[in-house]
């Protein structure tokens, strides 16, 4: 770690680059959608996006497990039951990995969204055990390196 930069600053205003939307998930119109990626997580499970979209209608199916925070404009959203509701700037929704939702972008839609690969169980596991394993390691060497002052 040491040399690295493990802090990193951007501006306030970014550009977007073009992200066009899969044509055969668009329904209706012509939507224009750009992103721009903030920041990627050192083990590449997570980014932090800026998202924008004019109007249209289009299925989103997501492979990660998305949060969104709507910064500016609306967006109507229908889940797999039907069941449609109006999400506005300032609101939140979290998309986990395997959903769709169906995009009514009536006018235009900003967002921040923080996205993240789901890990599986047992990779959880031995994440959990290779952690546990550290603190020991630093318990062990702090214990050892008291017992050796006095």
């Amino acid at each position: 770690m040491a040399g690295e930069n493990l802090i990193e600053f951007g501006a306030a205003s970014v550009t977007l680059s073009p992200l066009p939307i899969r044509a055969q998930w668009i329904l209706e119109g012509v939507p224009v959608a750009q992103c721009k990626i903030l920041s990627t997580s050192t083990d590449g499970t997570a980014k932090t996006i800026v998202w924008d979209c004019t109007a249209g209608r289009f299925n989103w199916l997501y492979d990660m497990d998305e949060t969104v925070y709507v910064l500016e404009g609306s967006v109507v959203l229908k889940d797999h039951t039907g069941t449609s509701r109006r999400v506005s700037a300032g609101e939140t929704v979290f998309f986990r990995a395997g959903s769709q939702a169906e995009w009514t972008v009536e006018r235009y839609i900003r967002k921040i969204a923080f996205l993240r690969t789901p890990v599986r169980k047992y990779a959880l596991l031995a994440v959990r055990a290779v952690r546990v394993a550290r603190r020991l390691a630093r318990l062990g060497r702090r214990k050892q390196e008291e017992s050796t002052m006095f």
